[in-house]
């Protein structure tokens, strides 16, 4: 949402002579509220925007209408957006009995927050762009709007509302003021982001031991403790404690000052191996104890290049599904977001067409093909026919509709999905299937997203604390020296 500062009060304050009925009138009169005006960008981006500025008035410019229409054909998302925004302007107009020139109430229902009113640009307005901007340009006519309006009405805060940023610098040189729409990022600083691994402090033993009851269940060690950081703890989170003694262990339960804590699987170990794959850090320890839990049907996976999101997740894919035969098989997808410039059209099937963009798949399944050093060259050869033939590349154009059913479905380059398109493939899964999101929110290729904006983001921050899900930051990069020194130095 927007940041909304305190409503300006009126300026100067009353003698102590006044009186009680002079200071009530005062305090009683109506703060005047801001209109924003809004950028077609804005619409295009969230058009539920319309409905999320609470007691404020919106003023959609006649330039921004035409804007809508242009970019209304196609199947893109933004084509889609233009479309949801044109029908929820058109709703409100259509139900609305109130003339257009005074305003229309936003609030189409009982359960709408918005208790402004919407404008739209009803009259002729020429002249008002400075000599320095082009007039031919949509950008600038829509400064020249916010420029009349502000004229129109000093008393009032007039803002305009854009995603383009150089649209914001012209209005700011101009003096106008100028914001960001920030309702669509999940958080403001990702650097508070969910890690879902919590260091406990060193006196941990000492303030909640007491009275603490333990038990061992199916090879693992139970703890439940009480006391003041037990309300901050969420289910599924890791906590830990390094030392002679080092602690690695999940939040099972949480009730007020109460938690119950479960000692995690120590994948570091060989007898433990996922498909002849250790883990070499904490928190890929933590990340094979989600990936091989079959009570945890959604993970996320976030860290640099070289942490060993892909091949983690796919070592206990092959495990799941070929050894245990959990799954029935494994489904791997991504956006196809180039890197560079794009190549153009690509020939052959769904599955060859998203063969260049898989890259990385090939090269850790070259690695998870020759765990077995015994297994020799016809043995090897059998191992890569039969992974293969329980891998699926799917293209994310025709996610749409289907239900996976006993799938593990792959979910890579996730940063570079919209909360909308991220809801849709999550909802995919049928019973008995998991579903793994990987991903660098550093590394976001499209441009119509931040790392506050990101479906990734998004999905980390609402799936926190549910009992089936889990997640974890991978923080230390285990590919090689080199690629350790660039993610630093470059």
């Amino acid at each position: 949402m927007l940041r909304r500062s305190d409503s300006q009060a009126p300026q100067g304050s009353a003698p102590a002579s006044a009186t009680s009925s002079r200071r009530t009138r005062r305090e009683a009169r109506p703060a005047l509220t801001k209109l924003f005006v809004l950028d077609t960008n804005v619409l295009m981006h969230d058009p539920a925007s319309l409905f999320r500025f609470e007691e404020h008035d919106i003023f959609v410019p006649m330039m921004t209408l035409e804007e809508l229409d242009n970019n209304k054909k196609g199947m893109s998302e933004v084509a889609r957006s233009a479309r949801q925004a044109s029908r929820f302007i058109e709703e409100i107009v259509r139900k609305s009995t109130d003339p257009i020139e005074g305003g229309i109430p936003l609030a189409r229902h009982a359960a709408d927050t918005a208790t402004g009113r919407l404008f739209l640009q009803t009259e002729t307005i020429n002249g008002h762009v400075p000599a320095s901007l082009p007039i031919g340009k949509s950008d600038n006519n829509i400064i020249g709007v916010v420029m009349y309006l502000q004229g129109r009405d000093p008393q009032r805060q007039v803002i305009l509302v854009s995603k383009d940023i150089n649209m914001r610098i012209k209005a700011r040189a101009l003096g106008l003021a100028a914001e960001d729409y920030f309702n669509d990022k999940v958080l403001e600083d990702t650097e508070i982001l969910y890690t879902g691994a919590r260091e406990l402090p060193v006196d941990f033993w000492d303030r909640h031991g007491k009275d603490m009851e333990s038990w061992n269940k199916d090879g693992r060690v139970y703890y439940r403790v009480k006391g003041p950081l037990c309300g901050a703890l969420l289910v599924n989170e890791f906590v830990y404690q390094e030392g002679e003694r080092p602690l690695y262990a999940l939040v099972k339960e949480r009730s007020g000052n109460t938690a119950v804590i479960e000692t995690v699987r120590d994948y570091a170990s060989q007898r433990n191996a996922v498909w002849g794959i250790t883990a070499r850090n904490r928190e890929q320890n933590f990340a094979l104890n989600l990936l091989m839990n079959p009570e945890v049907d959604f993970v996320t996976l976030l860290g640099q290049a070289g942490t060993g999101k892909t091949l983690m997740t796919l070592a206990a894919g092959l495990m799941q599904t070929l050894e245990s035969k959990r799954y029935s098989e494994i489904i791997i997808t991504r956006v196809t977001v180039p890197l560079g410039e794009d190549i153009g059209f690509l020939p052959g099937t769904e599955e060859e067409k998203m063969t260049p963009w898989m890259g990385a798949l090939e090269d850790n399944l070259d690695v998870l093909q020759n765990t077995d050093e015994e297994a020799g060259e016809w043995g090897r050869a059998a191992t890569r026919d039969l992974i293969r033939s329980r891998i699926k590349i799917k293209s994310l154009n025709f996610m749409r509709g289907r239900t996976f059913l006993s799938r593990y479905l792959i979910i890579d380059e996730a940063q570079n999905l919209t909360p909308k398109q991220m809801k849709t493939l999550i909802t995919r899964a049928g019973p008995g299937t998991k579903v793994v999101c990987l991903g660098n929110i550093a590394q976001i290729d499209t441009p119509y997203l931040t790392e506050g904006s990101s479906g990734l983001t998004y999905v980390v921050d609402r799936f926190k604390d549910w009992a089936h899900s889990g997640h974890v930051t991978l923080q230390r990069g285990e590919r090689s020296r080199l690629a350790d020194h660039a993610a630093e130095v470059l």
